[in-house]
């Protein structure tokens, strides 16, 4: 998998942060992945998934599953 270069990749605020909130996270997509990271920290780390594992995720989350 190639490294993210943070200068190259369109971020945006996920819907689900607060508007206000100092709390948000950014995300970035890609024709087979997805990248996230805390807007209070762009030059750092991010989270690269791949589509099927960032669903995975999702649904897990909706269904109230915990690892």
């Amino acid at each position: 998998m190639t490294p993210l270069d943070p200068a190259q990749v369109f971020w945006r605020k996920s819907s689900r942060s607060g508007a206000n909130d100092s709390n948000c996270v950014e995300v970035a997509d890609f024709s087979d992945a997805l990248a996230v990271r805390d807007s209070k920290d762009p030059g750092g780390p991010a989270l690269r998934f791949d589509r099927d594992a960032w669903s995975s995720f999702v649904v897990g989350l909706r269904h109230g599953l915990r690892g």
